[in-house]
């Protein structure tokens, strides 16, 4: 089987940001953005994906929006990359994860359709330094661009941070199941017999 790994570089005059990811890695992380809540995130994301992720985003214009938009970007489109033409995956996978409080899902088809549903249940402005919007925006960013179809929805829940950490969980844990290799599978997933 070929080796599912992909570095990507993105160049703008807003951002520059690298990512290697290796799907059949063991969790290991390094994210460096600058903004820590968020390499919180992205390290959760790679740990319970338990795919190797490593992330350095540097924002060239000072502002966060779009350092967190281009990361996700930026991260989807190397996990798409590092899927290759998906032969042999499990494609489809759902998760729920809990975080004290808080409860997240999340359901995934790798097939090559970009569509996304998004709801965080997030109450408040700022968490832990980073706005509601740039958050979701976040996760549509990512979503899109991995080039899937991905529903998250948080059930229920107080506090924020538990929210988004328990969404971002139940996205890596669906996603390891998706993404992993079906010994059965033969070929494309698809009656299609294409992705």
């Amino acid at each position: 089987m070929a080796t599912r790994t992909s570095k990507l570089k993105r160049e703008t005059k807003e951002t520059s940001i690298t990512v290697q990811v290796n799907l059949d890695g063991s969790g290991k992380t390094s994210i460096n953005t600058g903004i820590d809540f968020f390499d919180h995130l992205i390290t959760s994301f790679g740990k319970h994906a338990m795919l190797d992720l490593s992330v350095n985003a540097k924002s060239n214009d000072r502002i966060i929006h779009h350092l967190i938009e281009d990361t996700g970007i930026a991260i989807g489109n190397a996990i798409d990359k590092a899927l290759g033409n998906r032969v042999g995956i499990t494609r489809f996978s759902y998760a729920s994860v809990p975080m004290d409080e808080s409860l997240a899902e999340a359901s995934v088809d790798l097939v090559r359709r970009p569509y996304n549903k998004i709801n965080l249940l997030i109450k408040r402005a700022q968490i832990e330094g980073m706005s509601k919007e740039d958050v979701e925006h976040f996760f549509s960013s990512l979503s899109q661009n991995l080039n899937s179809c991905i529903h998250i929805n948080v059930r229920y829940g107080e506090n924020d941070h538990h929210k988004i950490e328990s969404a971002i969980k139940s996205l890596a844990v669906a996603l390891r199941t998706a993404a992993g290799i079906d010994k059965k599978q033969k070929g494309i997933p698809s009656t299609k017999g294409s992705m």
